[in-house]
């Protein structure tokens, strides 16, 4: 009966330690950057790149460029429009950003699974959103879930705000851009 009692008290200690554990998986020191903003496509509303492919562990860094870009986590099925009961991820409206620079700042959130992450950019003046200005971590390639297919169904739709206080950010973090240490004009 001891032996019995003992094993369920070790069994038990594990179980509790095994969910104290950090929700977050241990970092790969893989570092995917995005780039918001890039002028080189679509007048400025684009994600560079807007289709990525990450492993668990891996840091995805949102670098801001000009104009006041935002990133918002989104489901398929409803674009422009951040996930239900404050889910996700927001870097909230706290990039403001010079032409020609990139932002001080940037906004990283860490990959905790392969499922599909769609995201978007908030920004309503000018209709980000619905001009194409999404992407997608990790999408199913054998799908019909494709980035193309989320941007058309963003066409028609409405930009739905994740916060009513619009630097509130969620889901990831805000720091130092290590571009602006390198020579990168930052702004």
């Amino acid at each position: 009966m001891i032996a019995i009692t003992s094993i369920i008290a070790a069994s038990a200690a594990i179980i509790g330690l095994t969910s104290a554990a950090p929700a977050n998986a241990p970092t790969t020191g893989v570092v995917h950057n995005i780039f918001a903003g890039s002028t080189t496509a679509n007048g400025g509303l684009h994600f560079e790149p807007e289709n990525v492919v990450a492993e668990v562990g891996d840091l995805v860094t949102f670098h801001f460029q000009a104009k006041n870009h935002t990133v918002v986590q989104s489901s398929f099925d409803k674009p422009c429009e951040p996930l239900a009961g404050g889910a996700g991820f927001f870097s909230g409206f706290n990039f403001p950003t010079q032409p020609n620079t990139e932002n001080l700042n940037v906004f990283t959130i860490q990959i905790t699974n392969k499922d599909p992450i769609w995201y978007y950019c908030s920004q309503t003046v000018g209709d980000h959103c619905q001009k194409g200005m999404s992407g997608v971590i990790n999408q199913n390639f054998d799908g019909d879930k494709t980035l193309a297919k989320y941007k058309e169904n963003s066409v028609n739709t409405k930009t739905v705000q994740p916060s009513a206080d619009i630097k509130a950010s969620q889901g990831g973090w805000i720091h130092a851009n290590p571009s602006c240490a390198q020579g990168i004009q930052c702004s």
